[in-house]
């Protein structure tokens, strides 16, 4: 098992979709067919695909989707998708900066973006410390679990 133990600086490279895959099936679709884990939107030039790394290795990735939810009025609107880290470098505050950097690129290129997701329901106390809020009632994602819609305006 993998552990940073300090010396290893995490850097932030924007990536291809091909390369999200291998961190979003073991994570968030194990044991899935790999299909399941290629997004609509993945392969569009407008969506911003990062990836955490520990020296060579890909430990996590999030993806930012030009998206709009008809649940938000807001003219510029991005979704989070995918967003994993290996269970080797979970606890590593890797989520956190992958998070953080996905915001930072977007407040520098759009104005006043908001920010949205599908957060699974194990997940909505991490993003409620990074200043997002819930909307509406948990849902079932098929296969999967249960998820909230979650945003915040950047």
């Amino acid at each position: 098992m993998s552990k940073n133990t300090g010396d290893t600086v995490p850097k932030i490279f924007k990536i291809a979709a091909g390369e999200t895959y291998k961190i979003r099936r073991p994570v968030l679709r194990p044991g899935r067919p790999p299909e399941e884990c290629l997004f609509e939107g993945d392969d569009r030039a407008s969506t911003l695909h990062l990836g955490i790394f520990l020296e060579k290795d890909l430990a996590g990735v999030a993806s930012f989707m030009n998206n709009k939810n008809p649940l938000f009025e807001d003219a510029v609107q991005f979704q989070l998708r995918g967003m994993a880290v290996l269970p080797q470098y979970q606890h590593q505050n890797l989520g956190r900066e992958l998070l953080l950097e996905g915001e930072n690129l977007l407040k520098r290129q759009f104005q006043s973006p908001l920010l949205w997701f599908n957060a699974r329901e194990s997940a909505v106390g991490f993003y409620a410390k990074y200043g997002y809020q819930t909307k509406g009632d948990f849902f079932m994602v098929p296969n999967v679990c249960m998820h909230v819609v979650m945003f915040k305006n950047l």
